[in-house]
C-alpha cells in the first residue's frame, strides 16, 4: 500500500549536528511501515547512517594570480539560525568529494533491507536559505540516490534536497514509483503551493521526472533532466541487451566493470578534485593516483546492480520510456535538458533536440565532452548551470534580483582560469579610482563600499571591459556588481545560447526600471551603460565616443536611493581587436544584410525613436580580428553624492546638468586614459609575460604613475 505521512510544515528535514531539528519527523515510505524517526547526526537509510561530507576549508585566499584580499565568511548573513544571504566567493565544497566517496556512501545503503523506495536527505546538504524550495533527485539506474553527491554542499544551500532511494531488490512496477513520487510532490505542493519545485532526474530518472510532471500539469514543476533515458530505445546498446541474459551469473562480475566505461569516463570522474592551476605534470601524477583510487571500487558495481536487479532495471527502464514518451504532450513544467556529448548509453544529444521540439518550455546545454554520468564527472556544477540557465527561482516567476545567488569561490576560479584564462592573459588590466580629494590611486580604494552605488561608464567594442571589471571588485573589495544588460540576453533568441550564460551567473539582470529600482533600493552596487549596444557595437572611428540618449534615465532614479554615482572609463579595446568589418559594411552584403534584419525582427526592442541615435540598434556580431595584445586601463571617477539631493534633481534642469557633468567626466577620464597609457612600460603582453616570469603575479605588474 502506498502511503505518504501529512503534517503542518515540511514533511523533510535536513538534520546534521549544526542544525537540529525544529520538529521530529517520521517519513513513510512506499508501504505500510513506518520508517525510523531520523537522528539528528545521520540520515539512517537501510540501518546505516549516510557519510559526512569531509569538512576540509579550504583558504579563500590563492596564491600567485589569483591572490585574493579577503576571506568570505560564507555564513555571515545568519539570522535567528536561518542563513538569509549568502556572501560573495562562499565556498560551494565543489572538489572536496570525488567519485570515490559515491561508492563509499553506497556500501552500507546496498545491504538487503527487504524495504520499499524512500527519501533520504544527505546530511552534507546542511540548512537551506531562507524560503528556498525543495529539490527532489530521482536516481538513474544505480537507484541508490547518491548521483548527487559531488553537489550536495552547493545545492544545499540553494535548495532543500531530498534524494529517492530504490533498494537493490525492490521491484515496485514504474507506475507505482510515479505514483510514490506524484504523492510526494503534491504533498508538498499543498504545503507551499506558491513555490516551485524541482525534480532532477538522472538518466532512468528523467523518464519518472517527465511522467510525473504529465501526470500534474498544475502544479509548479521545474524539471532538470540530465541524459534522460527516454530514448532508450534507440540505445547504441540495444543489440548487446539480450546477452546480459544469457550471461552466467559467475561472469557478471565483468559486467559492472563494462558498464562503468560505457556509461561514465573515469578520466573525467578522477579530475574532480585536482585544481585546473596545476602544473601539467602535478596534474599528471594527481590523476594517476585517483585513477589508481578509484579502479578498485569500480567491482562495488556489482554489488550495487548485481545480475537480477540490472535485467529488472533494464525492463523497467524500457517501460518507463515509453511511459514518459507517450505523454509528453501533457507537460507543462518548465524543463532544463543537459545532454552529454560522449554518452555512449543513450543518444542524449539527439534526444535533448527532439525534447526541446516536443515540449512547450524547454531549455538545452549541452557537455559535449562528458559521458553518461554527468553529474558525477568533471567540468559540471548543477548549481552553476541552474543560475546560468536563470532557472532558480523562489516563487512562481522568477525575481532577478531577490533570486540571484552570488557567485562560489570555485565559480570565480572556474572562470578566472577556463573561460577567460586567455582574455584575462591578454588584457592586464590595470585599475584606478579617484578618492574624494581628487587624487588618483591604483586600486578601487575611491569606490565607495557601501551601497546603493550606480557605476556608470563607456561600454567598449563586445564588452571586453566588462569580465575584468566585475571579477576586480570581487577580488579587491568582495563587492558584487550587478550589470544592468539588454532584454535579449533573457528573454530573446540568445536566451537560449550558453555563450551568456556566465553573464547571469556572475549577476547580469536585464536593464528595465524594475530591475533598477530594485537593485538600488537593495543597496547593491549596479553598473550601468547608458549607450548599450550603440557603443558596444559602434562603427569604425567611433572607439571611445559616447552615444547616450537625449533624456537623463538614471540621476533622478539615483537620487531617489541616496545613490552615489561613479562614472567610469575603461580603454584598450583598440589593443586587443581590429573591427574589420562593421554594422554599415555589413550591411552592404546582401546575405548577411538580410540576416540582421530577419534576427532583429522580433528582437526587444529598449527605446522608442524620441531617445536619439541610441534608440533601437540592431544586435549583431561585427567583424573583427585580434592584435597582438595591448593592455587594458579603468578610471573610476570622483564619487557624486545624490543623498539629500532628491529634490534638487527632480527639476529636469538640475538633473540634466548632473547628467552632462557625469558624461563630461567619462569624456576627460577617457582621454586621460589613452594619454598616460602611453607612458606604461609593461603595455605590451610581451613585457608583461616577461616580467610576471621573473618577478610577480599579473595583478602587480607596474604601469604608469597616475
Amino acid at each position: 500500500m502506498t502511503s505518504i505521512i501529512g503534517f503542518s510544515g515540511p514533511h523533510f528535514c535536513v538534520l546534521n549536528s549544526e542544525n537540529k531539528p525544529r520538529f521530529q519527523v517520521q517519513v513513510r515510505s512506499l508501504g505500510s511501515k513506518d520508517s525510523p524517526v531520523l537522528s539528528s547526526d545521520s540520515v539512517a537509510v537501510n540501518g546505516a547512517s549516510v557519510i559526512k561530507e569531509r569538512e576540509e576549508r579550504r583558504s579563500l585566499i590563492d596564491e600567485g594570480n589569483e591572490r585574493l584580499r579577503h576571506k568570505v565568511n560564507e555564513e555571515k548573513r545568519v539570522k535567528d539560525g536561518v542563513l538569509e544571504s549568502l556572501e560573495p566567493l562562499w565556498d560551494d565544497g565543489y572538489g572536496t568529494v570525488t567519485v570515490k566517496d559515491y561508492f563509499d556512501a553506497t556500501k552500507e545503503m546496498i545491504k538487503p533491507d527487504g524495504g520499499p523506495p524512500r527519501w533520504f536527505c544527505p546530511v552534507a546538504c546542511g540548512a537551506p536559505l531562507k524560503d528556498s524550495p525543495i529539490l527532489f533527485f530521482l536516481p538513474g539506474l544505480d537507484g541508490t540516490g547518491w548521483g548527487l553527491i559531488l553537489h550536495h554542499k552547493a545545492l544545499g544551500k540553494a535548495f532543500e534536497v531530498r534524494c529517492l532511494h530504490i533498494p537493490i531488490n525492490d521491484r515496485t512496477p514504474f507506475e507505482g514509483l510515479v505514483k510514490f513520487v506524484e504523492e510526494t510532490i503534491r504533498l508538498e505542493h499543498a504545503s507551499s503551493p506558491n513555490k516551485p519545485i524541482y525534480l532532477v532526474g538522472d538518466s532512468f530518472g528523467g523518464c519518472l521526472s517527465l511522467a510525473v510532471a504529465a501526470r500534474n500539469p498544475t502544479i509548479d514543476l521545474v524539471l532538470i533532466l540530465v541524459n534522460s533515458a527516454s530514448s532508450i530505445e534507440r540505445s547504441q546498446l540495444q543489440p548487446l541487451f539480450p546477452i546480459l541474459e544469457a550471461i552466467p551469473d559467475e561472469l557478471h562480475t565483468a559486467i559492472p566493470y563494462l558498464l562503468s566505461f560505457v556509461m561514465g569516463d573515469p578520466t573525467k570522474m578522477a579530475m574532480v578534485n585536482i585544481e585546473s592551476r596545476l602544473p601539467p605534470s602535478l596534474k599528471l601524477t594527481q590523476l594517476s593516483r585517483n585513477l589508481v583510487a578509484l579502479l578498485p571500487c569500480l567491482s562495488s558495481l556489482a554489488d550495487i546492480i548485481p545480475r537480477a536487479t540490472l535485467l529488472w532495471k533494464l525492463k523497467l527502464l524500457k517501460s518507463a520510456a515509453a511511459y514518459a514518451n507517450s505523454r509528453l504532450h501533457a507537460v507543462k513544467a518548465e524543463v532544463l535538458v543537459l545532454a552529454s556529448g560522449k554518452d555512449n548509453m543513450v543518444p542524449s544529444r539527439d534526444e535533448a533536440q527532439r525534447l526541446m521540439s516536443s515540449l512547450q518550455n524547454c531549455t538545452v546545454r549541452h557537455f559535449n565532452d562528458n559521458g553518461h554520468t554527468l553529474l558525477l564527472e568533471d567540468g559540471i556544477n548543477l548549481l552553476t548551470v541552474i543560475k546560468g540557465t536563470c532557472k532558480y527561482r523562489r516563487s512562481r516567476k522568477r525575481d532577478y534580483v531577490s533570486d540571484f545567488l552570488p557567485p562560489s569561490m570555485s565559480e570565480l576560479k572556474y572562470t578566472a582560469d577556463e573561460v577567460f584564462g586567455v582574455l584575462r592573459l591578454a588584457t592586464g588590466s590595470v585599475m584606478f579610482s579617484t578618492l574624494e580629494d581628487g587624487k588618483i590611486v591604483r586600486g578601487l580604494a575611491g569606490v565607495p563600499h557601501e551601497g546603493p552605488v550606480l557605476i556608470v561608464g563607456y561600454h567598449n567594442l563586445m564588452g571586453l571591459e566588462l569580465n575584468s571589471l566585475v571579477e576586480e571588485f570581487l577580488r579587491e573589495k568582495n563587492i558584487m556588481v550587478r550589470g544592468a544588460a539588454h532584454p535579449e540576453l533573457f528573454w530573446g533568441k540568445s536566451a537560449s545560447s550558453a555563450s551568456f550564460d556566465w553573464l547571469k551567473v556572475f549577476g547580469a539582470v536585464p536593464v528595465t526600471a524594475k530591475n533598477l529600482f530594485k537593485l538600488l533600493s537593495s543597496k547593491s552596487h549596479v553598473l550601468l551603460y547608458p549607450g548599450g549596444a550603440r557603443e558596444a557595437l559602434h562603427n569604425k572611428g567611433e572607439e571611445y565616443k559616447l552615444f547616450w540618449p537625449n533624456q537623463p534615465e538614471f540621476v533622478r532614479m539615483a537620487a531617489q536611493f541616496g545613490a552615489t554615482i561613479v562614472p567610469f572609463a575603461a580603454v584598450g579595446e583598440d589593443d586587443l581587436l581590429e573591427l574589420v568589418f562593421d554594422y554599415n559594411d555589413l550591411k552592404k552584403i546582401p546575405v548577411i544584410s538580410d540576416y540582421i534584419k530577419e534576427s532583429n525582427r522580433d528582437a526587444i526592442r529598449l527605446r522608442d525613436e524620441t531617445s536619439g541615435e541610441v534608440a533601437n540598434t540592431d544586435l549583431f556580431f561585427p567583424g573583427i580580428l585580434p592584435k597582438l595584445p595591448g593592455r587594458y586601463y579603468y578610471l573610476f571617477g570622483k564619487p557624486i553624492v545624490t543623498k539629500g539631493k532628491k529634490e534638487i534633481l527632480k527639476d529636469k534642469e538640475n538633473a540634466n546638468k548632473l547628467y552632462l557633468e557625469i558624461q563630461s567626466d567619462i569624456e576627460n577620464s577617457l582621454a586621460y586614459l589613452l594619454k598616460k597609457r602611453e607612458e606604461d612600460p609593461y603595455r605590451s603582453v610581451t613585457d608583461r609575460t616577461a616580467y610576471r616570469a621573473i618577478y610577480s603575479p599579473m595583478h602587480e605588474i607596474p604601469t604608469f604613475e597616475p
